[in-house]
């Protein structure tokens, strides 16, 4: 096995097998079958990573979770947080049976946290942001920034809101900031052949 966040880029293959994956274990959850087990022999699919599943339907958010630091390989974390996606994201009432010729899952896959001291590191599109202060934390993915338009500032407000802080805590003693990065990948392109 591979040591914990190893950073190797998943190839097209391997990211079509997580994706195969999540799509099978939030079946099998809304089914109450066993969860899917993953027989490959991908080195990257067994690696400890962290990684976030976020689910679309019709282009609308409908559950996002994930681990940020590595617990288990790869394609375990993928298969548990796809179905707490699914049905275990408070935010959201639990994915319907109906709903999965729409589904569109995209997986992240992260890397390690890194520890910053001054924001001029933080790339808007390139890096994810982790904020702790006290027992409250908060992370946002790369993606959201983007998707939001947001620069800088507005990413680092918006991360402190969730994490339950005031929008200006990151200036705060205190409260320590964290970049990652993440390989992005969804089924957007094979929705149609579901």
């Amino acid at each position: 096995m591979q040591q914990p966040n190893s950073s190797a880029e998943l190839n097209q293959t391997e990211q079509q097998e997580l994706l195969q994956l999540a799509r099978l274990a939030i079946v099998s959850n809304l089914k109450n079958e066993p969860s899917p087990d993953y027989s490959g022999q991908s080195q990257n699919l067994l690696r400890l990573c962290g990684a976030f599943v976020s689910l679309h339907v019709s282009g609308e958010l409908r559950g996002c979770v994930g681990y940020i630091r590595a617990c288990y390989p790869l394609w375990h974390t993928v298969v548990e947080m796809a179905q707490h996606a699914s049905s275990h994201d408070l935010r959201f009432p639990s994915l319907r049976s109906d709903e999965l010729p729409l589904l569109e899952i995209e997986i992240s896959v992260l890397t390690p946290l890194q520890k910053i001291r001054a924001i001029d590191q933080i790339i808007v599109g390139k890096h994810g942001l982790y904020v702790e202060c006290g027992v409250r934390s908060g992370l946002l993915l790369p993606q959201v920034a983007v998707e939001q338009k947001w620069d800088r500032t507005r990413f680092l407000q918006n991360t402190c809101l969730k994490a339950g802080l005031e929008p200006d805590a990151w200036q705060k003693q205190g409260t320590e900031l964290s970049i990652f990065s993440a390989q992005i990948f969804s089924d957007r392109s094979t929705i149609s052949n579901q």
